[in-house]
């Protein structure tokens, strides 16, 4: 059971990486959900800048650990996205490409949340003559 948990715990983390590199998206779909992509955002910022605790990754350690296992060798990422998923001389490249995707879904989102606004104000204009 705990191997079952600590595959699911890393399925639920992938999850929360693909939210966190795309979520911003969603905000041109639905406007209220910049909000919660926002609080992922800064503790995906806060955990790759600072030596922080990923509670996933703390989770998954917990579940390893009651298999016998150590935790995960330098964290998360490390283990199973670099130098696994990206190579680690494209890592640079894969910040950049990351911090791009993320700048155009932010301002994307604004645009469109910006024009349902402005269409708002139409629709309640009082019209004379």
């Amino acid at each position: 059971m705990a191997g079952f948990l600590a595959g699911a715990t890393a399925v639920v983390h992938f999850a929360a990486l693909i939210y966190i590199g795309f979520g911003g998206f969603l905000a041109w779909r639905w406007p209220r959900s910049i909000l919660v992509h926002v609080f992922f955002a800064a503790w995906g910022f806060l955990v790759v800048a600072f030596p922080l605790a990923c509670p996933l990754t703390a989770l998954e350690d917990h579940f390893r650990g009651l298999q016998g296992l150590g935790p995960l060798p330098n964290g998360f990422n490390e283990y199973y996205i670099y130098g696994e998923l990206i190579p680690r001389w494209l890592l640079p490249l894969a910040g950049a490409i990351a911090l791009v995707v993320f700048v155009v879904s932010y301002v994307g989102a604004y645009l469109r949340w910006r024009d349902s606004q402005q269409e708002d104000v139409g629709e309640h204009r009082v019209r004379l003559g």
